[in-house]
């Protein structure tokens, strides 16, 4: 029977490193082991190139060579006949490896002694299964089609972003048992990413920053490919990651704690794209070692291609008709002590009596409602007039404004600051002020 290389893809997983035969150009052979043989498609593998030993050497005079693989739950093992066919150092592929080996290097106690520098691209000729005993895998308890079938039917009902991310995030752990997830909007021009949605957490961490480029998330957001670790990862602890990809930010002090796992040992970001454009990523992450597989990832990858279509519909359904309009209302009456609110515009951030509460555009957003509040005595607000004020300055496209309202809503709800934005109908929304308010805007030196 010809085996495809999609049917041992567990073997790929970098848990047991393969072991890598090579001849040099007079036939003497070689041995070794490689840290990571990985899976490029159905017809192509990639090895990890980081020291330039025999194995390199004999690769590069002689293309042929064969991979042993054993896969780490039934030990089932294979031969594979490769051909090398070229070298990456750069790109989603490179990085996606580097990642990855990470992971590895990690969880074998190697950290700072593996370094990728470049990714072996060898096409399969054959694949062999060697004789052996191996033991049983052990089907999971869901089915991926059902899965992806009924949590489709559920995302396509939804009928705004607040609800479409809480049915994606709570259908996942109710469909797979995927109990710590959440999902981060992109911010191209800032080059991060905010969270807006989370899952199984103590705390939100609603408006907590990603840079890109930092951890599994920020690296799946710069290149636009699933990440996956399988292992805890030292690497892709985002205290760190957060602090080193902001160091630079002089309002350090007002980033939101992370959210995520003190300690993950299966990790997996997935970015989601609208054609080339990504617009948020989907992570996902484990205390258990191994918990997401090839299989996992490619049908996340299929739910992040639905979900990318249906914000970009939502998005576009947002601005409310001028005619559905509700009548104007009085402010009630504000009693109690006066809330503090102090904005300082160099990066749009407000604390709320001494206590930070959020900054960028969702600041500014905030700040703009307050203003016209207290001078206008407005409390209803509508998504296109914000997408049309001169102050905010949004960008004409991808200006991600429903994002940022969900993000500023829950914000608000969970400091329980007497300020609240409460949804009237589509495109619409209501600023509720239950204390009289004292607006101070400041510089930093202030």
């Amino acid at each position: 029977m010809t085996l495809s290389l999609n049917l041992i893809r567990p073997c790929l997983e970098g848990v047991i490193p393969g072991v890598i035969a090579t001849c040099d150009a007079s036939g003497v052979p070689n041995v070794s082991y490689v840290s990571q043989v990985h899976y490029v498609d159905a017809h192509q593998l990639a090895l990890s190139f980081q020291f330039f030993n025999k194995t390199r050497q004999n690769m590069l005079q002689n293309p042929q060579l064969t991979a042993y693989v054993i896969d780490p739950v039934t030990t089932a093992r294979y031969r594979i006949a490769l051909l090398y066919l070229r070298t990456e150092t750069d790109g989603p592929l490179f990085q996606h490896m580097k990642a990855k080996l990470a992971g590895i290097a990690s969880h074998t106690g190697m950290s700072g002694i593996f370094e990728l520098r470049g990714a072996d691209i060898c096409r399969v000729l054959q694949i062999e299964k060697v004789p052996g005993e191996e033991s049983v895998r052990l089907p999971p308890d869901y089915n991926w089609l059902s899965v992806l079938r009924g949590l489709g039917e559920r995302l396509a009902r939804q009928v705004d972003l607040a609800s479409l991310f809480e049915e994606l995030l709570g259908g996942l752990a109710e469909s797979v048992a995927i109990r710590h997830s959440m999902i981060l909007m992109a911010e191209p021009a800032g080059r991060k990413l905010y969270t807006v949605a989370t899952h199984g957490y103590a705390q939100s961490g609603v408006g907590s920053e990603i840079p890109f480029g930092a951890g599994v998330i920020g690296v799946a957001a710069e290149y636009r490919v699933p990440i996956r670790i399988t292992h805890m990862a030292a690497e892709y602890g985002y205290g760190n990651a957060v602090r080193a990809g902001f160091a630079q930010d002089r309002f350090l002090e007002t980033a939101i704690p992370f959210p995520g796992l003190a300690e993950p040992h299966s990790q997996m970001a997935v970015p989601i794209l609208e054609g080339e454009q990504l617009l948020a990523v989907l992570y996902v992450e484990s205390a258990q070692d191994l918990r997401f597989s090839y299989d996992d990832e490619d049908a996340l990858m299929v739910l992040a291609r639905q979900l990318a279509r249906q914000i970009v519909q939502l998005q576009q359904c947002q601005d409310a008709d001028t005619e559905s309009a509700p009548p104007a209302t009085k402010p009630a009456v504000q009693s109690g002590r006066r809330l503090q609110v102090r904005y300082f515009p160099a990066n749009h951030s407000i604390f709320l009596d001494e206590e930070y509460l959020i900054k960028g555009v969702a600041g500014a957003i905030l700040w703009r409602l307050l203003t016209a509040f207290v001078q206008e005595q407005r409390t209803e607000f509508s998504n296109r007039e914000l997408r049309l004020d001169k102050h905010l300055n949004l960008p004409d496209i991808d200006d991600n404004l429903e994002a940022r309202l969900i993000l500023l809503q829950r914000r608000l709800a969970e400091k329980s600051c007497a300020l609240a934005v409460v949804k009237t109908g589509r495109g619409r929304f209501r600023l509720q002020v239950d204390r009289p308010v004292q607006l101070l805007e400041q510089t930093a030196a202030d």
